[in-house]
């Protein structure tokens, strides 16, 4: 795995990153007033946190959402290396 020079790794690390950090809460959210809707927020949140982060990446900067949402569904549900994702119990 080699996420600076492979931009879907990147895209994949990042999602997981974020997807787990609980930066997406949707109370942090709110606060921030970046929630538009409730249901879904969690995962555009992702995708958005995931792209910025992507386009730091000179060599990712041009197409950063389509790596995001190229790996977005195999790389949103993997947790590894909990058996869940932290907030939920």
């Amino acid at each position: 795995m080699d996420p600076l020079n492979n931009c879907m790794h990147m895209a994949c690390t990042e999602i997981r990153a974020e997807n787990l950090s609980g930066e997406c809460a949707w109370t942090k959210e709110l606060s921030a007033g970046r929630m538009s809707q409730f249901t879904g927020h969690g995962a555009e949140c992702v995708k958005r946190r995931a792209a910025l982060s992507v386009q730091a990446n000179p060599n990712c900067r041009d197409r950063a959402r389509e790596y995001v949402d190229a790996a977005f569904d195999r790389c949103y549900k993997d947790t590894f290396p909990f058996d869940r994702h932290p907030n939920l119990r």
